[in-house]
């Protein structure tokens, strides 16, 4: 959905949960909400028009601009009702916390203004309607003023290729190497990487050419013409007569296999945007066994695949920062290198374009005309990023079209990205918390939130918009981040959407007016956080405040309720980079607040959070060993994750005799406990949380699990049968644990478990191996003690990573195929005494990775033979391209 769009479904599912969860306290006017509801599920309806027109018409700039004043005040209408209505039924509770708003006269007004705001979405609607077909016919009639469609292909600089030897020698290679029969090789990587270059580049390759009797080079772009395409291809290599012109796409498809029937031929697609393109395209190349190629570029990993599984497509990869340099001094000097007089600058300029060959050129296109001043490199490389994002003709107009032809679910959270500050490294978790927080992932049928917004990012990461940083030993993404060029891009055009607002250096008060379209979120990662919480900031309307700050700053005590005090309509608070000394009592009046990241010192947080019945996500960094929640959380109907660094005590839910409505939506939400103490570990906890899909517990084990493996815990667990995710960290070294429950006892689907301190034996990973969905495996410092596994044959039969961490092993010998028929990945970390390395881990077909971390010289030899093992059974495979990998750290001299 579009910004503007997504506001509307928010908003709708949001009155829905107020309705549902608050009825009580909107009684009075459920008459007034129900109204609205109706008139935003009509302006929803129609939203969708506005994709088809173009936005520079001056009416739908209005009409957007309109929609976007009415969501904002509906917005502030209906929730500052929703807390004037609690603080006048609260009696005791926060009576001067929101002052004014106690007022019943003006309880009763806000239905008024409800009333009012409804006539104004139903008068948007009708004109919506009156004038959707004013749209279309000036569309029709005024299409020659309208910004044209691209049909060209960008401008490739082809005379001096930079940086592409290696890569233009991988494609080669694929285009020219075998089978005999017709092969779909495709180029990807992310804009303005160089794709178009690198395919010209090999197109005009001496060897390619003689390769290849008949060669075309078509541009596609997101909007193309079939008919055009097979025109454009027929081109290349015949004369095209009217009659063909005049085909339909169906005959020319028909007519393009004919020609190529036969004979050797290389077509290149250039910039394919989606799988279902290729469809169009694809019944044109006939087969002919001579070694006949198409050669794909696009920036979408689902285009590969889809056009040819059975072949990796080639990844292009970033400019090393010699090759930048060059480019650089290329596109400004027509040379090899710089005057020895800016190389400083240069080297600087170059490293901070991050190898985008597109910010390479944007910059150099800056430094042209000024290219003789010292003082003017100087300029340019102290403010690298901000002319990126200024170079409309270069970079913006490129990432514009792209963002353009996003789908619309997709285009908020893209944006939404621009939040973080740069080269973060974002926890994917915590964003995916974040974009549902913000209401940014609306829920389609009963599919699953968190799962929904993960496929949202992988198909972000599939457009080549996301790179991913780190992957979880499962192949999920850990991390991911943003290229500059388009992090820049989502700030400005954030800013223009009203999605977000940010606090720059310099500018740490914004004046924010009163108008319910300014600064509904706030972003501050480049300022001095204390400095703007000094300063008074305000901003009634502001919804979501975030900071990453790099620093970690702790408050001072008289500035500990700023934030709450300010900013009372609060729905996001990430503040997780902040310490705070004591618990900042105002945060529990904000009874809007779905997600809270903190940082604290303090030992418990207290009853007066369970006031917060929209809480869905609760992060606490904590300095203690122990956090204490006195809160009530089995009675916030919309919790889903905890998160603490602390063996947290959770509060023992109440004896009842009936479940209430809030209690059975909040057993139905919650998914996360991660970590809690053993003492919090009872049947009436777990009876509270069904749909647990990840349990951490933090504490004395012993606790739990008896000497002769029984226990209370697993009798519990093996109940939650969604559990997925299950940490067990033993505090108490001094208390080891003799034995684990029989594999029966385990949660039945059961697919990643970290062990840490329990100090077991290891025949008891005999039962570890019969859990039959375990896919991950970490056994941290200390999991097991011993100095011999004798691995057993017949289990882990799902295994994919095993993690062995800091303990006593000396001898690991027999480990194959019959052991872990499917692992993927080993990694061993701080395991100085083992002595063994079992190499017919070689056997297993999966096994891809070894990562050694502070073993023994002994160990990193044996793992280099099973590498070289690995190899030779690629080439024998007639695999060239080997993806076994092997990482020693630290490297060796």
């Amino acid at each position: 959905m579009s910004v503007p769009d997504a506001a509307v479904n928010f908003l709708l599912n949001n009155l829905t949960q107020i309705v549902v969860h608050n009825y009580g306290l909107i009684r009075d006017i459920k008459p007034n909400i129900d109204a609205l509801h109706k008139e935003l599920e009509s302006l929803s309806a129609v939203m969708s028009d506005f994709e088809k027109y173009n936005h520079d018409i001056n009416y739908v700039k209005h009409t957007v601009r309109e929609i976007r004043r009415v969501i904002g005040q509906a917005e502030d209408a209906v929730e500052t009702y929703l807390l004037q209505a609690a603080v006048k039924n609260s009696r005791g509770w926060v009576q001067n916390f929101f002052g004014q708003f106690t007022d019943p006269m003006m309880l009763w007004d806000v239905g008024n203004q409800i009333n009012t705001i409804s006539a104004e979405i139903k008068k948007i609607n009708e004109e919506n309607v009156k004038n959707s077909f004013a749209a279309l016919q000036y569309e029709a009639t005024n299409h020659l003023n309208l910004p044209a469609k691209s049909k060209e292909a960008p401008k490739v600089e082809e005379d001096h290729v930079i940086g592409f030897d290696d890569a233009a020698d991988e494609v080669e290679r694929l285009l020219t190497g075998s089978p005999e029969k017709l092969e779909i090789v495709s180029i990807v990587g992310m804009l303005g990487l160089g794709k178009t270059t690198l395919a010209r580049k090999v197109f005009k390759d001496p060897d390619v050419d003689y390769e290849f009797m008949i060669r075309a080079f078509v541009y596609v772009s997101k909007e193309f013409d079939r008919k055009d395409i097979f025109l454009e291809i027929l081109k290349s290599f015949t004369q095209v007569s009217e009659e063909v012109k005049n085909m339909t796409g169906d005959e020319l498809e028909k007519y393009v296999y004919k020609q190529l029937e036969g004979k050797q031929y290389l077509v290149v697609l250039d910039d394919v945007w989606e799988k279902e393109d290729w469809d169009e395209f694809k019944r044109a190349f006939p087969d002919n066994k001579k070694r006949c190629r198409v050669l794909i570029t696009t920036r979408n990993d689902q285009v590969a695949d889809y056009a040819n599984p059975k072949v990796p497509p080639y990844r292009l990869d970033f400019l090393s920062l010699p090759a930048s340099r060059e480019l650089l001094a290329w596109r400004v000097f027509n040379e090899k290198s710089c005057p020895k007089e800016v190389l400083d600058y240069e080297i600087e300029i170059a490293r901070k374009c991050d190898g985008l060959p597109l910010a390479v050129v944007v910059i150099a296109g800056i430094i042209w005309n000024h290219r003789e001043k010292v003082s003017w490199w100087k300029d340019v490389a102290d403010s690298v990023k901000n002319y990126i994002a200024r170079d409309q003709k270069h970079a913006t107009s490129v990432i514009e079209l792209m963002y353009k032809h996003l789908p619309n679910y997709l285009k908020p959270c893209f944006l939404y990205l621009g939040v973080f500050r740069e080269d973060f490294e974002i926890p994917v978790w915590k964003l995916i918390r974040l974009w549902i927080a913000e209401g940014l992932i609306q829920p389609e049928g009963n599919e699953n939130l968190e799962d929904l917004a993960e496929v949202y990012l992988d198909e972000l990461v599939d457009r080549n918009l996301v790179m991913v940083g780190q992957r979880r030993s499962n192949g999920k993404i850990k991390t991911c981040r943003m290229h500059d060029t388009l992090r820049e891009f989502c700030k400005n055009e954030a800013a223009e959407e009203n999605l977000f607002q940010e606090i720059k250096k310099g500018h740490l008060s914004p004046a924010l007016t009163e108008s319910p379209l300014d600064a509904r979120r706030l972003c501050l990662n480049n300022a001095d956080i204390i400095e703007y919480m000094s300063q008074n900031p305000s901003g009634k309307c502001v919804r979501s405040f975030l900071t990453f700050v790099k620093e970690e700053t702790t408050v001072e005590p008289k500035l500990v309720s700023c934030l709450p005090k300010t900013f009372k309509l609060l729905r996001v608070l990430e503040i997780q980079s902040l310490t705070f000394t004591r618990f900042p009592v105002d945060l529990g009046n904000l009874i809007l607040l779905k997600y809270i990241a903190i940082s604290s010192k303090f030992p418990s947080l207290p009853a007066s959070m369970s006031h917060l019945w929209c809480l869905q996500t609760l992060i606490v960094q904590t300095t203690n060993s122990n956090l204490d929640i006195k809160a009530d959380i089995w009675k916030m109907s919309q919790f889903r994750h905890l998160h603490t660094n602390a063996s947290t005590i959770l509060p023992l839910p109440q004896p009842r005799e009936k479940k209430t409505k809030e209690e059975s939506l909040a057993e139905e939400n919650l998914q996360t406990l991660s970590t809690i103490s053993p003492e919090s570990c009872t049947k009436e906890v777990f009876d509270r949380a069904p749909n647990l899909k990840k349990l951490g517990i933090s504490g004395d084990l012993t606790k739990l699990i008896k000497v002769d493996g029984e226990s209370t815990l697993f009798e519990h667990l093996r109940r939650l049968e969604s559990l997925e995710n299950l940490k067990l960290l033993n505090e108490d070294v001094s208390f080891k644990l003799s034995c684990l429950p029989s594999d029966k006892s385990f949660p039945k689907h059961l697919k990643k478990l970290t062990l840490m301190n329990t100090l077991l034996a290891w025949k008891e990973m005999s039962t570890l191996g019969k859990l039959e969905y375990l896919e991950v495996l970490k056994l941290k410092e200390y999991a097991f003690e011993g100095k011999c596994w004798d691995t057993e044959k017949g289990g882990f039969c799902r295994l994919k990573h095993l993690y062995i961490g800091r303990m006593d092993l000396v001898v690991w010998e027999e480990a194959s195929v019959d052991h872990f028929p499917v692992l993927n990945s080993l990694e061993l970390n701080g395991c100085d005494k083992l002595s063994t390395f079992p190499h017919r881990l070689a056997d297993i077909p999966s096994f891809q990775l070894v990562v050694l971390h502070c073993t023994n010289t002994a160990v990193a030899s044996l793992a280099r033979k099973l590498q070289v093992v690995k190899l030779n059974q690629g080439k024998k495979a007639g695999n060239k391209k080997n993806n076994f990998k092997l990482s020693i750290y630290p490297p060796e001299h």
